[in-house]
């Protein structure tokens, strides 16, 4: 595997695979290499020290695995770890390695799909309750609102294939209600979770009509190709076959049957034992 220096996508389990999607959809000639934390899954309930410690152990498996640079397609990652992962780990790894979030892209853009200059952020608990996506958005569009709602319910439906099932609508329509409570100007919604694209259509449809509703893929991939044009030397170091695999911290056959759903198509995955 030293052989090729793929571009390392991390996720606490199967969300970011909806991330690695739109990526080989915009970048298809890069080398992949995918990893899901399954067995420890799910990060958004851990404190802040138990997520840094998990997502710094997974980074430096992608590092010996030949990643030269390292995505993380996990909001709680981004939220909980990134940013003493690039301040108090990465100098003493390699000043040349990279790793970045999800959550800088799409607070780049998000005020400019808002024409009343108030966004609602839906998201996990843990990313919620960091306060990145206010933080981050009032760097680049001071003026603003962000409203935010935990979805805690919302994963367990996605990964439990209840996600375009009727008992999905009670807690979508909960969620949505409560976070137009707060405002009604609410123009653009963030879907601030890997998982929660496949529950756009339900979103959708609960949300008041003209809503704009934005999922990260996409945005990421554009912000990851901008990155790689800005960054030549970034760029030619990572190996150009097209190739993708896939690795998760649980059972295969698990990671598998779910991770098809996220992908939108069949892979094989390998199992990989990080040491505690």
């Amino acid at each position: 595997m030293t052989t090729t220096k793929p571009i390392g996508v991390f996720d606490s389990g199967y969300g970011g695979l909806t991330v690695l999607k739109e990526m080989v959809k915009t970048l298809p000639q890069y080398d992949y290499l995918y990893l899901g934390d399954n067995a420890r899954a799910p990060y958004g309930p851990r404190s802040f020290d138990t997520v840094y410690q998990y997502t710094l152990q997974c980074v430096k498996w992608f590092f010996e695995q030949g990643c030269e640079l390292v995505i993380l397609a996990c909001n709680t990652a981004s939220a909980k770890a990134l940013r003493t992962i690039q301040q108090n780990d990465l100098p003493g790894i390699g000043s040349e390695k990279r790793v970045l979030g999800v959550i800088r892209p799409t607070t780049e853009v998000i005020g400019s799909y808002s024409t009343t200059g108030s966004v609602g952020i839906l998201g996990t608990t843990g990313t919620v309750l960091s306060e990145s996506y206010p933080i981050e958005i009032a760097k680049f569009f001071p003026n603003i609102k962000v409203y935010q709602e935990a979805c805690p319910m919302w994963v367990p439906l996605v990964e439990n294939n209840e996600y375009d099932k009727p008992g999905a609508d009670y807690f979508i329509e909960k969620h949505l209600k409560q976070l137009f409570s707060r405002s009604a100007d609410i123009d653009t919604l963030l879907l601030a979770c890997t998982h929660y694209p496949l529950l756009a259509h339900k979103i959708k449809t609960f949300a008041p009509a003209g809503t704009t509703i934005l999922s990260q893929g996409e945005i990421v991939a554009r912000s990851l190709k901008d990155y790689l044009d800005r960054h030549p030397a970034m760029e030619k170091l990572i190996s150009k076959q097209g190739q993708r695999r896939f690795f998760t911290t649980d059972s295969v056959t698990d990671f598998d049957n779910h991770a098809s759903i996220f992908f939108g198509q069949a892979l094989s995955s390998e199992h990989v034992e990080l040491s505690t």
